[in-house]
């Protein structure tokens, strides 16, 4: 009989691969763009009354440069990712960047309301068009270990944008003028150019022809059953989030006689909140992932505490109780935003770019339900409790069935184990295997 080799006592064990890192410096581009993107949106609310004093309009006017801006936004970003999705990334946002540029360029030299509202609009095209290119982007490319945290990055940076811009804008004001903000905003997105060519890559062609450009591909999203449910909680939750918030200056102001100065302190703390619970939220999804358990579940924990921290921060028995339940409050808004951000955009690769573009759509439409409800109750402490409290609830019950559509693949694979190993009829039928009808 053959004698078996015994093992080599000294055979060295194999090696292991150094643990995943988020590779930072191949997004500086897209990041400085994020933050830029984020600084537009708010950047001119302070000016409003400078800027209608000096093309010579009514400040009811002017705000229509922020109307023209949002309403753009939303109604053309579904569109321009489906074309990231058709064309690749690389050209759709370096396109964006061009369009965003031009845009701000042209605020800073328009002379009247006319061409201020066309130089916004081009903005908000140029941010639609990025926006969602570089949240496809970056999932698309981050390693699958740290994707949530290279997300997350992003989203906090986007989140410190929009609320930098309210400061930034009425520092750049005093200092040289309204367009002094403009060309600031032009400078920078000039200054993000050399990175974005150096650090995006073009896609491989048969990847580019994957999704055919088509008008019912832009609304392919909702007939994916994972992506429509998510995009339903994220219209319940940002109508309870955003809608609530709108009021809340005003309802803490009535309790505890705020002065404007002290509510300022609220954007302070949103700021923090969201960049704060961007950062955490990537880091407990990637550890999640990593021991196969899974982040959806994280979901509804969101929208709880969303909602106990809109009830307390509304009804608190003094300023420091409510200061920091706004704090819980966006820390859960922006885990929130940065987990749906990660699923939606790693969900259906090939739809990236669409499903990112759906989820601001979507909190655009939610935001503007939850301000027509909270409207409506006649103390704005009550409404923005009812609806910031009533609705995360609702979002988060929403949620609760999404968690099992969107289990691990092993989780998925050990229970159809399970179940063929089962006697015939011994437990419920499985779902669907991918949960997406």
């Amino acid at each position: 009989m053959p004698e078996s080799t015994p093992p080599a006592a000294d055979e060295a064990p194999p090696a292991q691969s150094p643990p995943a890192r988020v590779p930072w410096a191949t997004y500086t581009g897209v990041y400085l763009l994020l933050f830029l993107i984020g600084t537009e949106t708010f950047l001119v609310s302070p000016l409003l009354p400078t800027i209608a004093d000096s093309v010579g309009v009514p400040v009811a006017a002017a705000a229509s440069t922020v109307t023209a801006y949002t309403l753009v936004y939303a109604l053309t970003a579904p569109f321009l990712g489906a074309v990231s999705d058709r064309f690749g990334r690389r050209p759709t946002v370096l396109a964006g960047t061009l369009l965003f540029l031009l845009g701000n360029a042209l605020a800073a030299v328009a002379g009247n309301l006319t061409v201020l509202v066309v130089a916004r609009v081009l903005g908000a095209l140029g941010a639609a068009l990025a926006g969602p290119s570089i949240w496809a982007h970056i999932a698309e490319t981050a390693p699958a270990p740290v994707r949530g945290r290279a997300v997350g990055l992003g989203m906090a940076l986007f989140s410190a944008g929009q609320v930098l811009g309210v400061p930034a804008g009425s520092f750049l004001a005093g200092w040289g003028g309204w367009r002094a903000s403009f060309w600031a905003l032009t400078a920078l997105t000039a200054a993000s150019a050399p990175l974005l060519l150096a650090q995006l890559k073009s896609r491989p062609a048969e990847t580019a022809e994957a999704v055919p450009l088509r008008f019912t591909a832009v609304f392919s999203v909702w007939r994916d059953g994972v992506l429509r449910h998510t995009l339903i909680v994220v219209f319940l939750l940002q109508a309870a989030n955003l809608g609530a918030y709108t009021f809340l200056g005003s309802a803490l102001h009535d309790r505890f006689g705020l002065s404007v100065d002290e509510l300022g302190l609220l954007g302070i703390l949103v700021g923090a909140g969201s960049a704060l619970g961007s950062l955490a939220a990537g880091r407990i999804g990637d550890r999640a992932r990593e021991r196969g358990s899974g982040d959806a579940w994280w979901i509804p924990v969101w929208c709880l505490l969303l909602g106990g921290g809109a009830v307390l921060a509304a009804l608190g028995a003094n300023s420091v109780l409510a200061y920091a339940a706004v704090l819980v409050w966006f820390f859960a808004s922006g885990a929130f935003g940065t987990l749906v951000q990660t699923l939606l955009v790693s969900s259906r690769p090939e739809l990236g770019a669409t499903s990112s573009s759906w989820n601001s759509a979507t909190l655009y439409a939610g935001t503007a339900v939850g301000v027509a409800v909270t409207g409506t109750f006649a103390h704005a402490d009550t409404g923005t409790a009812v609806v910031g409290g009533g609705l995360a609830v609702l979002a988060g019950l929403t949620a609760l069935p999404l968690v099992g559509r969107l289990r691990p693949e092993t989780a998925r694979d050990d229970g159809a184990a399970n179940s063929a190993s089962a006697p015939a009829g011994s437990g419920p039928k499985e779902a669907a295997a991918d949960g997406r009808a």
